[in-house]
């Protein structure tokens, strides 16, 4: 049973039931049916990447500062029309102790596969509110200053199983047996209040397999990510809402577009041709004009037939505003689903930009890669979502508490 002391005792027997429902009406069965067995026979003795545990509580939430897992998955769901701010906030306590357990390498109290759930592998299970949460509970006007849905860009061949959604649930994971039993945990655990509407799945590099500081690159090949806040300063300023946001202070927006890469025409350029198209050599991640991946671009710089090194179409140039405000954290996951109908690669990017402002910050350097980037003749984006990720979760507290008690 759960423990009436400690980051939990906020909650109340009546807020476990009246949040979980159906889903956690097992929950004393499973939770003292795990309490018998060890976590080291549980877990089969995790190795040290098995046992690395992400911090859940605290003033920010994981999984947008923590270094990108090998696994993630981006899970969006539906309210039900019955859905209410009680209801919601009961949920959300329910969801907090449980998500809160499964990165601590514990079961959930309703957890149906308690083996599976002792093998963390740096899990992270993040929250996002999307704008149809805050229109069904009559919370429009508490939506943070430039939380705008995005337009429909030329570029755009948007489907509605990739876009939207009211409730978000991300997750990452070193492991990706952790990554589908938090993932189908947590879908038990919402399942009074919502309906899964998509679930998007993607993979970086292997943990282990490269050094972690290394740019994450994408399935074209290049690095993704080199433009990313380096330090804790530029973070803050980029990344996380201030103190002066309300009960925003601490949180983030977040946009979800899934771009999917037509890999086979692209694999039929040539080295040169790829690195003009993105403004950056291949294998350094240097632009054109320097030598190392952080070098500083020169996009006035010409070449001696006097183009421009970095030519004006190249997607690092329509990305460059020269606005210091249009920065933003890059934190992608790849997908490969195999083959599509017509036989070819159907595989692509779920791109993840988490900033303070969409609208200010966000919206501006994204029409400018509408209107005019080669990197548009390989990529179609088919999916679009926003969502307001909430502040951390103090000890006690439950996520949207800053929201749903103010």
């Amino acid at each position: 049973m759960a423990s009436d002391t400690g980051p939990h005792k906020a909650i109340s027997r009546r807020d476990l039931f009246f949040g979980a429902g159906v889903a956690l009406g097992s929950a004393a069965i499973a939770a003292s049916g795990t309490a018998a067995i060890s976590n080291s026979v549980l877990a089969g003795k995790p190795t040290a990447i098995g046992t690395n545990v992400e911090p859940f509580f605290g003033p920010n939430q994981a999984g947008i500062r923590t270094a990108a897992q090998a696994h993630g998955v981006f899970a969006a769901y539906t309210l039900n029309d019955t859905a209410t701010v009680d209801t919601v906030r009961g949920v959300m306590r329910v969801a907090t102790i449980e998500a809160s357990r499964l990165c601590a390498g514990e079961p959930g109290l309703s957890d149906t596969d308690p083996t599976i759930a002792t093998v963390p592998a740096r899990l992270t299970i993040t929250f996002g509110f999307g704008h149809g949460l805050f229109d069904k509970l009559g919370l429009g006007s508490r939506k943070p200053e430039g939380f705008v849905q995005l337009p429909s860009f030329g570029i755009d061949e948007l489907r509605p199983e990739f876009s939207g959604g009211d409730l978000l649930i991300q997750i990452g994971s070193d492991d990706p047996i952790t990554l589908s039993h938090a993932h189908r945990h947590m879908t038990r655990v919402i399942s009074s209040i919502g309906n899964p509407h998509y679930s998007q799945r993607g993979f970086a590099r292997a943990s282990g397999s490269v050094n972690p500081d290394e740019t994450p690159r994408n399935l074209m090949g290049f690095k993704d990510g080199t433009e990313n806040p380096r330090n804790d300063e530029s973070f803050d300023e980029q990344v996380w809402a201030g103190v002066d946001s309300g009960w925003f202070a601490g949180g983030t927006q977040l946009v979800i577009r899934r771009i999917a890469m037509k890999l086979d025409p692209w694999d039929r350029l040539g080295p040169g041709d790829k690195e003009a198209a993105f403004g950056r050599q291949m294998v350094s991640g240097a632009p054109l004009t320097g030598e190392n991946e952080f070098d500083e671009p020169d996009f006035g710089a010409r070449n001696p037939s006097g183009l421009t090194v970095i030519p004006d179409f190249s997607h690092i140039r329509r990305a460059h505003t020269g606005d210091p405000t249009h920065r933003f954290l890059r934190r992608p996951f790849n997908y490969d689903d195999g083959f599509a109908e017509d036989g070819t690669a159907n595989v692509g990017l779920i791109f993840a930009a988490y900033t303070t402002d969409i609208e200010r910050r966000f919206l501006p350097v994204q029409k400018r890669l509408a209107e005019f980037d080669l990197l548009n003749v390989w990529t179609v984006p088919i999916g679009s979502s926003e969502f307001v990720i909430p502040p951390g979760v103090p000890a006690g507290g439950y996520i949207g508490q800053q929201l749903f008690d103010s």
